[in-house]
């Protein structure tokens, strides 16, 4: 089977591709490389340089035939979203819509899209489930929701069919090591740990230690990359197999503490990685943990490498790797 693969030169997306392609599927790969890595192309997937902002470049991509499309291409910083909406806007939502109605006009049936945990906002119970209310408090978990909204109507009004994955705190590198490019401009907290340790940065701020936790600092859901990445793939064959929408979790369903992940780096990366306690940050939650439940249940997913000690270990081979060139 063929499939077209939004975004899959990035962290995220070259990982997706991967998957695919070690199933057997035919996988082209359209990409602007804005945040994205030639290096993560590979051999055995085509490769189509576009922007998602140009609908006759998605026009002519998706000219190709394909069984189904994966979109991963959208800007994902939570803080610079509320700083630049417009921006947001465009790439997410309008870049989104141009994705549909090509993709629509194309026959491309079902879309697997990335979404984010981002579209609850502060839990009002854990773990949080696919029930559980959204109401996003950052303008980028805004453009995620009003995508899934879309991707609802388009199901509904034209039968598209559609998967969308509500990703907790992806993180990690490949276990064998197949993905080359560094992820751009880290904002999540495993690589910045990495950034400390190899030098990039000074030291780690860590914001706040007075949280109601067990050791007063934020837990958040980590996600292994490569455990998410087989979740498309049988999140497509779900959609394929049932011609059923479906929308579900990801995340470890274990909450990992902000401290926990800086000592266990310390201790397998054996630099001492400094880091200075700050204040809360505003709207900062002090656990947010996934319910993947439904995930196993129709999927039959079970995380394989979102255990901390493999998180961090083939984090820290990508940084070693990179610092020594």
């Amino acid at each position: 089977m063929k499939i077209l693969i939004i975004g899959g030169a990035g962290y995220i997306g070259s990982h997706v591709a991967r998957a695919f392609l070690d199933h057997g599927y035919e996988v082209t790969v359209f990409d602007n490389l804005q945040t994205g890595f030639r290096e993560n192309l590979f051999e055995d997937a085509r490769f189509v340089h576009g922007d998602i902002m140009h609908p006759e470049q998605l026009r002519a991509v998706m000219a190709g035939g394909y069984d189904g499309c994966v979109h991963l291409a959208a800007l994902k910083a939570a803080g610079q979203s509320m700083l630049h909406p417009d921006a947001y806007a465009e790439s997410n939502i309008s870049g989104a819509i141009n994705i549909l109605n090509q993709a629509s006009a194309a026959g491309i049936s079902p879309i697997i899209f990335s979404s984010s945990a981002a579209v609850y906002g502060s839990p009002q119970y854990l773990p949080i489930d696919e029930s559980h209310p959204k109401e996003p408090e950052n303008f980028y978990g805004f453009t995620k929701l009003e995508v899934e909204r879309l991707l609802d109507w388009y199901d509904r009004l034209k039968g598209m069919r559609y998967a969308a994955i509500r990703y907790f705190n992806a993180a990690g590198y490949d276990v064998q090591g197949r993905i080359k490019g560094l992820e751009l401009n880290p904002e999540n907290l495993l690589p910045i740990v990495m950034e400390v340790a190899v030098g990039i940065r000074e030291k780690l701020s860590v914001f706040g230690d007075d949280y109601p936790t067990r050791d007063g600092s934020g837990i958040r859901d980590y996600v292994h990359v490569s455990d998410l990445a087989e979740a498309h793939v049988t999140a497509f064959e779900y959609v394929v197999k049932h011609d059923k929408s479906l929308v579900i979790n990801l995340g470890s369903q274990t909450g990992v503490s902000v401290l926990e992940m800086v000592e266990r780096a310390r201790a397998i990366t054996g630099m001492p990685i400094p880091a200075e306690i700050r204040g809360r940050r505003a709207g900062d939650p002090a656990e947010l943990v996934a319910s993947s439940s439904k995930a196993l249940e129709l999927l039959g997913w079970v995380p394989k490498y979102s255990d901390v000690d493999t998180l961090v270990s083939t984090t820290w081979k990508m940084y070693e790797k990179h610092v020594s060139r």
